[in-house]
């Protein structure tokens, strides 16, 4: 079995270093991901891409950054056209969305390119690593969230793929009562098995308020099982406390909250490893990816008891085609070239709006401190609903 033994002590020390011997999921795949000297982000930037365990848009084509920047380059224009425009991208990966957007900035719009103050939030130290090296040509500086003043962003807040992979808590309908995955450890087998125990903090009962959404209603079969993204909810609250002006542009795989929490459905948890999914999050520790679908109707409702505004949802697709996509698939048909490289930049592209697959990834803008009529221009500009 492919794991890391440094982690497995690291995971194992915690359990027994807790009064009741037993971890939520939820601490357990903080570790396995974000271990800073173990955990799969910290130590396998090169396990991205097309040799790694998943691709992301970024890999596919600089499409798809520089479809971004058109937007970023509108947003620039709604907020008047200011000397420093911020964008802010959490979890940049390997650097390729950041670079996309500023090579992209620098040749065709140079106005906007030169008021453009890009950082970087990364907590894992490979990834700052990959991302220092591909971008040492480009003006970018890396930041951690307490290096950024409350209230001092104008511009824009950006994550691709991003949220999936914060840490989720995962509970469990038990004869009419709402309780929580615990993980232990196992001295006679040596192996990690779950256990179901009391909930570990208020805020999994009250989460359910934000989705109109009762768990206990009679309607959800016993045993019952999905999960609880809080960690998104605080990162959302962070965000909202360092925008002063601008928008919040978050891109994932997700539901509303209706078709994620649908009795029939259990759970959205997915593991990745060399680019094959499985559902065991107990294998491959340490050198697999974890993830779970966004429940974006949480991020908005809490977005907006926050103080933000909803610009819109809507699909990646719909999104990218909208921004000229569309027009740039249709002239690869014109193009001069080897046959060989027009067919695979068209499969690429057309892998971006697949509706079953990356075309189908949600996008949910949210602003802060605009007009109804700032708002509204973006709104007409972009097929969002």
């Amino acid at each position: 079995m492919n794991y890391n033994i440094e982690l497995l002590a690291v995971i194992r020390d915690r359990i027994d270093n807790c009064p009741q011997q037993q971890i939520t999921f939820a601490e357990y795949m903080d570790l396995v991901l974000y271990h800073p000297q173990y955990g799969y982000y910290a130590s396998k930037a090169e396990q991205i891409g097309t040799r790694g365990d998943f691709l992301t848009s970024p890999h596919l084509a600089a499409d798809f950054g520089e479809m971004l920047t058109i937007q970023l380059y509108q947003i620039w224009q709604i907020l008047g056209e200011q000397q420093q425009f911020t964008i802010v991208e959490m979890g940049a990966g390997q650097g390729l969305l950041a670079a996309q957007i500023l090579d992209y900035s620098h040749r065709e719009y140079p106005d906007f390119w030169r008021s453009i103050d890009y950082i970087i939030i990364e907590t894992a130290p490979a990834m700052i690593v990959a991302q220092q090296r591909r971008l040492a040509d480009l003006p970018v500086r890396w930041c951690n969230w307490a290096e950024i003043p409350d209230g001092s962003i104008c511009g824009c807040f950006l994550s691709n793929e991003l949220i999936d992979a914060f840490p989720v808590h995962q509970v469990v309908v038990t004869e009419r009562k709402l309780q929580e995955v615990y993980l232990v450890f196992d001295r006679d087998e040596l192996v990690f098995r779950e256990t179901i125990a009391e909930l570990s903090t208020a805020k999994l009962e009250t989460y359910w308020q934000l989705n109109n959404i009762d768990l206990l209603s009679g309607k959800y079969p016993d045993r019952y099982r999905t999960e609880v993204n809080l960690a998104a909810l605080e990162w959302l609250e962070l965000v909202f406390k360092k925008l002063q002006r601008g928008y919040i542009i978050s891109i994932d795989y997700g539901y509303h909250a209706d078709r994620y929490y649908n009795p029939m459905r259990q759970g959205t948890l997915q593991c990745y490893y060399q680019h094959a999914h499985h559902n065991n999050p107990y294998i491959n520790i340490g050198n697999q990816d974890l993830t779970a679908h966004v429940d974006f109707t949480a991020l908005q409702n809490q977005g907006e008891l926050l103080g933000l505004q909803t610009v819109g949802f809507t699909q990646q697709g719909i999104f990218l085609m909208a921004l000229g996509l569309g027009e740039r698939i249709a002239a690869i048909s014109t193009s001069g070239g080897d046959i060989q490289s027009l067919l695979q930049r068209r499969q690429n592209l057309h892998q971006l709006i697949e509706p079953m697959g990356l075309g189908k990834f949600g996008i949910l803008i949210q602003s802060q401190g605009l007009t109804p009529a700032e708002q509204q221009i973006l709104l007409s500009g972009l097929s969002i609903s």
